[in-house]
């Protein structure tokens, strides 16, 4: 178990530390920000998609271990099923939220840099501490 939750805290942490890194590389104008502001097509769809993503991927992600078939695994496998649903969950919540942070910078559009921060505001429901993993495999 202690493997398990090593390895998603190293993913917890080291999304975390790609989206810091890419707002500490565009703020200080190392990559470029706004060249993709006078699109506003590739924008409008980048957009719709990244609020399905973030909305869709919030929810699901915060629910996951509640559908019945995942309880079901979490409950007979233990740490495997844990490493499986949990890089998942960190995959829905992380990923986006580092993409959202790059589209923010390309597009300069604040709809973006606010998904980030509604993911961001999820991660603490599914902080992979021992005391959590221990919690979702048992009963």
């Amino acid at each position: 178990m202690k493997k398990t939750q090593r390895i998603l805290m190293a993913l917890y942490v080291a999304l975390i530390i790609a989206a810091l890194t890419l707002v500490v590389l565009c703020e200080a104008d190392v990559l470029g920000s706004g060249q993709m502001a006078g699109h506003q097509q590739e924008e409008f769809i980048t957009t719709t998609m990244m609020e399905l993503m973030t909305l869709a991927g919030a929810y699901l992600a915060l629910r996951l271990f509640k559908f019945k078939n995942v309880s079901a695994e979490l409950l007979s496998q233990k740490a495997p099923a844990l490493l499986k649903w949990g890089l998942v969950r960190l995959v829905l919540l992380e990923v986006p939220m580092v993409a959202n942070t790059l589209f923010y910078y390309m597009y300069m559009n604040t709809t973006f840099g606010y998904m980030a921060i509604i993911l961001l505001l999820c991660l603490p429901f599914v902080y992979p501490s021992m005391s959590r993993c221990e919690a979702e495999v048992s009963e």
